[in-house]
């Protein structure tokens, strides 16, 4: 009985026990179904970034195809002079400001069939190019000029059959040059622009005093001027002794930027990694060269004179190449040299 008597009362116990705990679980932990999803941080995929262009990982992968399409173009640039010598006997057409021959400049209100002309001249006088010269403001026929390498004796008689009048200094004016003046002077020309391009190439040696950026520095200039020399070829522009200066002027126009490029990325080492030194040298020359362009893009609009027409077109045609250059060749030239030479 007494065993009996104890289990009861251990049973008893057990059953306080029992409902106590039961009565303190809820007051203690209260469970609330838990959905998984909702529980659980969802894994974020990450879509991998998309390289901008000209981004510095864009830029590490790709400066080497820059490179290339540099080089592509720089053969081309070389190539078409190579062509134009081997077909013509010179790399550019000239005026006759640097072959001689005779230049007469009609005054009248009229406006004149030029191919007509040219014809109508071509079997007297041989090769003449015929120019319509307009107002600016009107648009108006003002006058039109003749060139050609015949005698100034020749020249006038073929204009005043054609035209049935006689030329006076009243309505037309007559330019006169030399052959042997005009080769001489294009020589000088050419010695100028070979002594130019020489020492500035000793002056950039000196300042960096390392061959490879200081060769990519001149290469870049030199291009730059040739490749100007090309597309005048390639829209038949004939070039005169303003041309060919504009030509010298352009020899520094183009290398200012690539000194800025060389300066800021070899010289400034503590600025920045190579990659944000280069993309602050091309934010200044840029705009440098941008506005350069407006420049002489508004002048060549603007100006009636052939002769400055001329100008602004070779600085035009050079500044665009500079862009390229500069900017596309030199700077992976540079980026390449700072990889090799571990400058970071």
């Amino acid at each position: 009985m007494e065993e009996e008597n104890k289990a009861d009362v251990n049973t008893e116990d057990n059953d306080h026990l029992n409902n106590s705990e039961k009565q303190i679980i809820p007051e203690n932990k209260t469970e609330t179904p838990v959905n998984p999803e909702k529980s659980e941080n969802p894994v974020k995929t990450e879509k991998p970034a998309r390289k901008k262009i000209m981004s510095s990982e864009w830029y590490d992968k790709n400066y080497k195809w820059l490179l290339l399409v540099w080089i592509v173009l720089s053969v081309f640039v070389f190539g078409q002079l190579i062509y134009m010598y081997a077909t013509t006997g010179d790399v550019m057409n000239k005026d006759i400001s640097l072959t001689g021959g005779t230049i007469i400049t009609v005054y009248t209100n009229q406006q004149v069939n030029t191919e007509e002309l040219t014809t109508a001249l071509t079997k007297e006088l041989g090769v003449v190019f015929v120019r319509q010269i307009n107002d600016v403001t009107t648009g108006r026929p003002t006058a039109f000029s003749v060139e050609t390498k015949a005698d100034v004796n020749s020249t006038t008689n073929a204009i005043e059959g054609y035209l049935e009048y006689d030329l006076t200094s009243e309505n037309s004016t007559t330019e006169i040059s030399g052959s042997a003046l005009g080769q001489s002077f294009y020589k000088q020309l050419v010695i100028a622009i070979l002594l130019a391009f020489l020492f500035m190439g000793i002056i950039v040696f000196i300042i960096f005093r390392i061959p490879i950026p200081s060769l990519a520095v001149i290469q870049c200039g030199i291009v730059d001027t040739l490749g100007a020399l090309v597309i005048a070829n390639i829209f038949g522009i004939r070039m005169s002794a303003a041309g060919i200066a504009a030509l010298l002027m352009l020899a520094g126009y183009s290398v200012d930027t690539d000194i800025l490029l060389t300066t800021r990325v070899l010289k400034r080492r503590g600025e920045g990694k190579v990659n944000t030194r280069i993309k602050s040298a091309f934010k200044t020359g840029i705009t440098m060269t941008l506005t350069s362009i407006a420049t002489t893009l508004a002048g060549y609009f603007l100006v009636s004179s052939p002769v400055l027409k001329q100008i602004f077109f070779v600085l035009s045609a050079g500044l665009v190449f500079d862009l390229i250059g500069t900017w596309v060749g030199n700077a992976a030239i540079i980026k390449w040299y700072c990889k090799k030479k571990n400058i970071d």
